[in-house]
């Protein structure tokens, strides 16, 4: 497979978000060249739980640049500027200053964003920034632990009678290097047929808008923005429960969840309890409904509980964590975890086209190993079509049929819909996509069109209804994949097997169609039958094992896996968009959500394999950080964060305490140091933080260099100054809703005012749209279909 082979990416980033991404780009076949400091990356000194490294490059830079070289230089050599020019993309991180506080990126002076497409319209420069270039928020000292709490995620995660807590692992890095592949993949394909590249101004905080409070803003609106008095974080019940040997996790968001769950505890007798059958009503009755549960799986071992749920259809997984992870019984049938070239285990990349991995894996490289080496290439061609090089948007023509159900699988399609794709969103009116139902639908005649998830996750697509079932439907199937490039789904594979909808089959209707599989867990080993949602891949990957209070229980990490497993998706997608250029022919693709999460939660499974150690959850602190928390200031849910990499920024934590007797220890001049005495500090920042009101603290923290953020509420994410000055946050019109703000992509190309171009579709909006215009069926032929049920715009029988 050629997949990207014909890419050049040249990356000046560092940390976890610029190289994952590249990774992705990488394993997807890219030729990424890695441009670093004499100093080298920090990621090559850098173990997440401090193993002794000794001279090697840590396992987890290993992780990140397999498949990429190494060169010494900087932007302002020439020889870094010839490479620049046949380049495709641009990767950089250097932020809207011309360092980071942290300190992270070496000698940025050195760096000249204006510089990069001088003589070079074609090519492509991703900027990946905490807050984006733009916006008050834009030079703000920052690190991960304060991107999340300004966008939302803190707060919205946690019991909400104790603090609220950060997602472990730096999930918003991982999270938004899942972006960053496809959004820059994006305009390269647009580039390639143009000769117009782009800026991309690319924002983690806006991915976290996104990923992390799951539309919280949109319900909020939906619900009539009602006056804030209660904290929005809570715990889904069922979630995270003691098993007999270890911690068992559930998921029930669908009614015939819960009541297959009832079964398997014996407890029948419930079923008629309708309060107990909503999650506001177990939510009221917390202690009593726990009390039913754990009497029944305190007595169960996690494996004879994953076997009863798989029988009764209830996502449920053990809540694995490095090491155990290994046990999993259908990873390792998938043959999931394989060797990196340095001896460790890790996750294989998340898709499989034509049944194969896209590339094998090459050992990272040492530092500086390819500098001199590298043999120049000439710039970029555009060969494109007319119509291609007026195209606005990337995917301007593409059609995609979209089988898909909930947010992982129109997450993806979303992404496409967004850049210029026609997307049609097939539902029928037996069976309605799975995320109409959330949200404040309850009372209303039109209830199927108020659920906030699927209003936002599904704007500038075509809403479409066809019963698959009806012989009828299924021709009309046949039909509009003859007239696609691709068909997306993601349900379990017993579905798609009972609809026919084989590569096979999809091949022989249409030889150029590109078939994008998205179940849970693959097509193959004993769990391919299992429903999975979010939850359960938090549960199963290890994200949860390290995202809770020190003294608590795991907890899930409420959105993010969804995203993630649409967007890897993507950019499996567009390999394979860019294998069809090459073949002429379609591709079959099979993107698992569980290996989506698995490779950003990798870390832990490398930590594991590389030094024997294990990650566990740390509540709000990180090893990256010392002092990091949240610290409760006078006022209803009033939190400021605080996050000290570096010494300079403990410096200035200290100066703006007034300089306190307690802080002037020699013992706390050190990031180790500090960490140790961690809760003393702690102690002295809750004292504090209690005597300032929060945007005073905030402010005079960062007058300061110390990063420090208001823990802002994900219920009011479209008013924060941040996403109001970039239009992060766009208004569409609904026929039911009315006007109302949805999150938009969380990056900026330089030639896009707006992403949006119309509202989520009513169900079976445009049904006769497609049918007419696309398949040429008449008017009367559309009526025949709707009376025959096959078509329709209302639930069946409502």
């Amino acid at each position: 497979m050629q997949g990207l082979a014909d890419v050049r990416v040249i990356d000046f980033s560092t940390g976890y978000c610029g190289a994952y991404c590249t990774k992705l780009l990488a394993d997807g076949g890219a030729d990424v060249i890695k441009v670093e400091s004499p100093q080298g990356d920090p990621l090559r000194r850098w173990s997440a739980t401090g193993a002794d490294l000794g001279d090697a490059d840590s396992a987890i830079f290993r992780y990140l640049h397999t498949s990429k070289r190494s060169i010494v230089g900087s932007l302002a050599d020439a020889a870094v500027q010839d490479l620049v020019t046949g380049a495709d993309l641009v990767v950089e991180d250097y932020g809207a200053r011309a360092a980071l506080q942290s300190g992270a990126v070496g000698a940025a002076g050195d760096f000249d964003r204006s510089s990069l497409r001088q003589g070079r319209p074609y090519l492509v420069v991703l900027s990946i920034s905490p807050f984006g270039l733009t916006g008050p928020l834009a030079e703000r000292p920052a690190t991960e632990f304060t991107v999340q709490a300004e966008s939302g995620s803190i707060l919205y995660r946690g019991r909400p009678d104790q603090p609220p807590i950060q997602g472990g692992g730096r999930i918003s890095d991982w999270t938004a290097a899942a972006y960053a592949a496809p959004a820059a993949l994006g305009a390269v394909w647009r580039a390639r047929r143009t000769g117009i590249g782009d800026d991309i101004d690319f924002s983690i905080a806006e991915v976290n808008a996104i990923a992390a409070s799951t539309f919280s803003d949109l319900s909020h609106h939906m619900a009539g923005r009602p006056p804030i008095t209660t904290v929005c974080r809570n715990l889904e019940t069922p979630s995270i429960e003691p098993a007999r040997d270890g911690w068992i996790g559930f998921n029930t968001n669908a009614a015939h969840m819960f009541q297959g769950l009832l079964l398997m505890i014996e407890r029948a007798d419930l079923f008629d309890d309708a309060d107990l059958a909503s999650f506001g009503g177990r939510t009221r009755r917390r202690a009593e409904w726990e009390a039913i549960l754990h009497a029944w799986t305190t007595q169960h071992d996690c494996a004879e509980i994953m076997t009863l749920a798989a029988e009764l259809r209830v996502p449920c997984t053990q809540v694995y964590d490095g090491q155990s992870i290994f046990e999993n019984e259908h990873l390792r049938e998938r043959g999931v975890f394989v060797d990196n070239p340095d001896g460790f285990r890790q996750p294989r990349p998340p898709y499989l086209i034509d049944g194969s991995a896209p590339r094998p894996f090459t050992a990272a490289p040492k530092l500086g190993e390819h500098t001199g080496t590298i043999e120049a290439r000439p710039r970029p061609s555009a060969v494109s079509s007319e119509r291609a090089a007026n195209a606005k948007l990337p995917f301007e023509g593409l059609r995609i049929l979209d089988i898909t159900s909930w947010w992982a699988g129109p997450s993806s399609t979303h992404f496409f819909a967004l850049l210029g794709a026609e997307v049609w969103h097939v539902e029928s009116i037996t069976h309605l996509d799975g995320m109409r139902m959330t949200g404040y639908m309850f009372g209303r005649p039109d209830w199927w069109e108020w659920g906030h998830m699927f209003t936002a996750a599904n704007t500038n697509k075509l809403g479409v209804t066809i019963n698959i079932d009806d012989p009828a439907g299924k021709l009309l199937i046949d039909d509009l994949i003859r007239e696609c490039d691709v068909v997306a789904e993601n349900f379990v594979p017993r579905v798609i097997e009972k609809w026919g909808l084989s590569w096979e089959h999809i091949h022989k209707l249409n030889q150029r169609a590109i078939y994008l599989r998205m179940p849970a867990f693959g097509l193959s080993g004993p769990w391919r039958e299992r429903p999975g949602f979010a939850q359960t891949m938090e549960q199963l990957t290890g994200m949860a094992w390290i995202t809770g209070h020190l003294d608590d229980q795991p907890r899930i990490m409420r959105g993010p896996c969804d995203p993630i497993a649409g967007l890897h998706g993507a950019t499996a997608l567009m390999v394979a968009l860019w294998e069809r250029e090459q073949t002429g022919r379609g591709v079959f693709i099979e993107s698992t959500m569980v290996e989506a999460a698995l490779n950003c939660a990798a870390e832990q499974i490398i930590e594991y394999t590389a030094y024997g150690n294990l990650m566990t959850r740390s509540g709000n602190r990180s090893p990256q950080a010392a002092p990091q928390g949240v610290y409760a200031c006078p006022g209803f849910e009033q939190w400021l964060a605080v996050s000290v990499e570096t010494n300079a920024q403990w410096d200035g934590l200290v100066r703006a305490l007034g300089e306190p007797a307690w802080a002037a220890d020699p013992a706390l001049s050190t990031r180790a140091g500090r960490r140790e005495r961690h809760d003393a500090i702690d102690d002295a920042l809750d004292a504090w933080a209690a005597a300032h009101e929060l945007d005073d603290a905030v402010t005079l923290l960062l007058a300061h260099g110390v990063p420090a953020a208001r823990c802002w509420d994900p219920r009011i994410q479209s008013r924060h100054p941040q996403m109001v000055a970039r239009g992060f946050y766009e208004d569409l019109v609904h026929p039911s809703i009315g006007v109302h703000p949805v999150p938009t992509l969380p990056f900026k190309y330089s030639g896009v005012d707006r992403w949006t171009q119309r509202a989520t579709p009513t169900l079976g909006q445009d049904t006769r749209d497609v049918l007419t215009r696309v398949l040429g069926k008449t008017e009367a032929e559309c009526d025949q279909l709707e009376l025959d049920g096959v078509i329709g715009t209302r639930p069946k029988g409502v």
